[in-house]
């Protein structure tokens, strides 16, 4: 699998043009997942796995790589599939999101194709909430399924969602704060982000794309009066189906409509790109995923400054 990741660095040109890079596997069957390349540090074949008895039953094992002991999730277990037998011959593909490091077996790694968001869709109404995907798209005349996988960490590593006393002491002191615009295509994200909100007393309003988010700015702001008298600010995952955090920010900043409006980008995705795309398509800020202290400080300062301009 060596060089199947090469250059990776200069797929960041894709940011801000509404197109991913998603790296294609197997589970042992013939179906093929995505991943967003942009999470994605490496593949190698699957190391030795030292057994840790206490770990949830879907970490396979730790593995030392690159001097540093990661987790390996059985991805297939997670998703309710068959076991594959062994570790030979399989896969580890070492993510980096949610500021952690975390290994995910697979059967095998396809290859790495370039899409357009556009070409990505919600995942079927009939498939239920439990369900474990972000998106699917066709490729080739087959169903590609995009996994969540920020919801398959949050399951095995659970974070830590209440806030310290400190900030939640501020709530009274808050709840006349304009709602917060969320928008993320991870059912876990919204919930993580609706639950800080909800203990500093912040309301809000969820959407599922960036798409959704522009449609719902855009029907507030014919209405004739400020959408900025609606919400105090915009959170806005990156990547997500039919339009991304970066286009929806675009969007937002060239629209006299809307270009006031606070954009905060809040992404599982890391990397030094991430600073400069922010000044190049013109948001706020950005800001890691997920620390719920981290999230609600932040928040709480962006609305004093908005509250403090006006």
């Amino acid at each position: 699998m060596a060089g199947v990741l090469e250059n990776v660095d200069l797929r960041t040109r894709l940011a801000g043009h509404n197109r991913l890079e998603l790296l294609l596997f197997r589970m042992g069957t013939p179906r093929r997942y995505g991943i967003n390349v942009f999470k994605v540090r490496e593949v190698i074949e699957c190391p030795p796995l030292r057994r840790v008895p206490t770990a949830h039953p879907g970490v396979r094992g730790v593995a030392t790589i690159r001097g540093r002991t990661i987790p390996v999730i059985n991805l297939g277990q997670i998703l309710g599939m068959r076991s594959m037998d062994g570790d030979t011959g399989k896969f580890v593909v070492i993510t980096e999101f949610n500021r952690s490091v975390q290994g995910f077996l697979v059967g095998g790694v396809d290859r790495i194709v370039n899409m357009n968001w556009e070409e990505i869709l919600a995942p079927p109404t009939g498939s239920g909430k439990s369900n474990y995907l972000t998106g699917i798209t066709r490729l080739e005349n087959e169903i590609i399924e995009i996994l969540d996988v920020e919801k398959v960490l949050a399951e095995v590593v659970p974070k830590q969602l209440d806030i310290s006393r400190e900030i939640a002491a501020s709530r009274a002191a808050n709840e006349t704060h304009m709602p917060v615009l969320v928008v993320d295509d991870s059912s876990t994200a919204r919930k993580m982000i609706a639950r800080t909100l909800d203990q500093v007393g912040i309301k809000y309003f969820l959407a599922t794309n960036g798409r959704e988010a522009l449609e719902l700015l855009k029907q507030w702001a014919a209405g004739g009066e400020p959408v900025t008298g609606k919400i105090g600010l915009v959170v806005s995952d990156i990547e997500m189906p039919e339009m991304d955090g970066y286009m929806l920010t675009t969007e937002i900043k060239k629209d006299p409509r809307l270009k006031d409006l606070f954009v905060l980008l809040h992404s599982s995705l890391s990397g030094v790109f991430n600073d400069s795309m922010v000044q190049k398509v013109g948001a706020d800020r950005f800001l890691a995923k997920f620390n719920s202290d981290d999230f609600a400080r932040l928040i709480l300062e962006i609305m004093a400054q908005t509250r403090d301009k006006k």
